[in-house]
């Protein structure tokens, strides 16, 4: 096999004459087939089109393989022709001109051409190029633009994704394993996944949704505005979407599905585990400006006669499932708050330490129905990490996170400075 040149494309190559070892042209090259590789992935074969006739060219078989010539080591008699071909992944048809994820910029783009190398023996896809070279190349305009790059001191810069950090968005792609590609994308931050799920067309979010544990996917919608979780989450079956809302917190989840019509939000609360939807209806009570409205049902909590033991006894059992940490409160049997004492003092105890010997009496709380504004009095006031919430009868009803009621008023505080920015006095 003639090594191809470092910068070989397939849009160099698409469409080209295909020729036998005496010189007859067999065909054109249709398409590029593609099998897992460590690290790429490899060519295993083309495809040459003649007459609506396709034949499959092993990548043995071929003597040259470059942007001048593509030919057969004989001369190509006995080519198997193409039955079916929906099981592979082909270059042309599966990802030229498709969405991709860029894993590494954490952003979806267009492929606009893909560069081949060859790699121990095997021609391999070693990037994809997404920028405006790779439009200009299938043009056939690229040496010209270039050379007015030169004239002008400007070149044309170059936009390449390695396909290591790249994720397929196809369907039909979900046979090529590509586990490096798989186990980067499920190690983006919830944030970068939420800004890559809410740019997705519907068609495509099942498959990026199916590369990701249903704690990943609940973590990445719970980073999207709920505008954005809702309209995503509509176009999806209702059962992954329930999934999906299980992994949220209660109250992310509520503020999601109050963005849905009352018919689609209750569907999707029953497809959710009992106990999940309850604590996510209950939450949807409470009107949007208040403290029950912004309030997490979801906390830790121990009894009056608890050790600082029973207490670590219930951060492992419960820990995973609540999103923040801050306190352990101390209830009766009927919900009553008694108390409450934060992780660290319970860390730094002894384990026979009862907790009411730890704890603060009488903390400060609001009641559902209060205004947020007085939340946010308290948090900055006392310095609190969460301020318990309390339902007319005393009884705690849930808690309000410092991030929570910070983030509630940041857009305000925003808008606020740049309208002081702009007075003028």
């Amino acid at each position: 096999m003639s090594q191809p040149a470092s910068d070989i494309f397939l849009s160099d190559v698409l469409d080209r004459p295909v020729i036998s070892h005496s010189g007859r042209e067999i065909g054109r090259l249709w398409d590029v087939a593609m099998s897992p590789g460590d690290p790429l992935p490899v060519v295993s074969h083309v495809l040459v089109k003649k007459g609506g006739v396709v034949r499959r060219v092993a990548w043995q078989d071929l003597a040259l393989f470059n942007r001048v010539v593509v030919s057969l080591r004989g001369e190509g008699n006995t080519l198997p022709e193409l039955a079916e071909c929906d099981d592979e992944i082909l270059v042309r048809r599966d990802i030229l001109d498709k969405q991709i994820v860029d894993v590494d910029g954490a952003r979806v783009v267009r492929v606009n051409d893909i560069r081949l190398m060859l790699f121990q023996e095997n021609l391999c896809v070693s990037a994809v190029d997404v920028g405006f070279r790779g439009i200009l190349r299938r043009l056939g305009y690229l040496q010209a633009w270039d050379k007015l790059g030169e004239i002008f001191h400007k070149p044309l810069p170059r936009r390449e994704i390695g396909w290591v950090f790249v994720q397929p968005l196809g369907m039909n792609l979900s046979r090529l394993t590509l586990t490096i590609t798989r186990d980067k994308l499920s190690d983006l931050h919830p944030a970068d996944l939420a800004h890559i799920i809410s740019q997705l067309p519907a068609q495509n979010i099942p498959a990026v949704l199916n590369s990701l544990d249903m704690e990943a996917a609940g973590e990445a919608f719970g980073e999207m505005e709920p505008e954005d979780s809702s309209r995503v989450l509509s176009q999806m079956e209702s059962s992954q979407a329930a999934d999906v809302l299980e992994e949220m917190p209660p109250d992310e989840a509520a503020d999601v599905l109050a963005e849905l019509t009352e018919e689609k939000a209750q569907e999707l609360l029953s497809h959710m585990d009992p106990e999940d939807a309850e604590k996510v209806q209950e939450l949807l009570e409470h009107e949007d400006d208040t403290a029950g409205g912004l309030m997490n049902n979801e906390y830790l909590f121990v009894a009056p006669d608890a050790t600082v033991d029973d207490a670590l006894d219930q951060v492992r059992l419960m820990g995973a499932d609540i999103d923040s940490i801050y306190y352990i409160f101390v209830l009766d049997a009927e919900e009553r708050l008694h108390g409450v004492t934060s992780l660290k003092r319970i860390l730094l105890s002894p384990g026979d330490t009862p907790v009411a010997e730890l704890m603060s009496r009488n903390p400060k709380t609001v009641q559902v129905d209060s205004r947020l504004e007085d939340v946010l009095e308290l948090v900055v006031q006392y310095k609190l990490a969460a301020v318990p919430v309390l339902e007319e009868d005393e009884r705690m009803a849930g808690i309000v996170s410092a991030d929570d009621i910070m983030e509630h008023f940041l857009p305000f505080a925003l808008r606020w400075k740049q309208y002081k920015a702009t007075r003028k006095f």
